[in-house]
């Protein structure tokens, strides 16, 4: 997802789209991950957030909210919080969930919260995505969504591929709106 999310952004003249993620977190107090992973995209930094002209996270749905590790990465951001370096900023989320109504949506409402704080403006996907109507697994006004099935083997489907690019889209827009006045 994160990369067809990063795929609309690209779509978007004079914008990049940067895919980051974040270490797994560990139930003892001692480094769990390398500096950087083996292989993937490279883990997310406080100046990555500090630089960014938009933010769309990106996480699995546990239990109607967001992953632990997300969450932990989150919670460091208080530097910049005191700075304002995410205010007026556009924001927006994905999820996929292991079944149908595993909280997709109170996942990407709670991806929203800490968002809020920062001062950031958050984006959706409005209604005149068709998509929207004529899903039967993911995709919702508060942000691309996927049910992947309890053993990951539902593929994403062309309702919630085209989501994802128009969330990504939408985001890029918006940015360049913002930063251009």
């Amino acid at each position: 997802m994160a990369n067809l999310v990063a795929r609309g952004i690209e779509e978007t003249t004079n914008i990049e789209a940067k895919v980051r993620t974040v270490p797994e977190v560990s139930p003892v107090s001692e480094q769990s991950a390398p500096s950087m992973p083996e292989a993937g995209a490279p883990y997310a930094t406080i100046d990555d957030l500090r630089n960014c002209s938009g933010l769309i996270l990106g996480t699995p749905t546990r239990f109607g909210n967001m992953a632990a590790p997300l969450k932990y990465f989150i919670d460091q951001t208080s530097s910049i919080w005191m700075e304002g370096a995410l205010i007026d900023k556009p924001a927006a989320a994905f999820t996929a969930t292991g079944s149908l109504h595993g909280g997709q949506e109170s996942t990407l409402l709670s991806s929203m919260l800490p968002l809020l704080h920062h001062g950031m403006i958050w984006v959706g996907l409005p209604y005149n995505n068709k998509e929207l109507m004529e899903t039967s697994s993911g995709g919702t006004p508060y942000g691309a969504s996927h049910w992947s099935g309890t053993g990951n083997q539902r593929a994403i489907s062309p309702e919630e591929t085209q989501l994802c690019k128009v969330l990504g889209k939408r985001v890029a827009q918006i940015a360049l709106k913002l930063h251009c006045q």
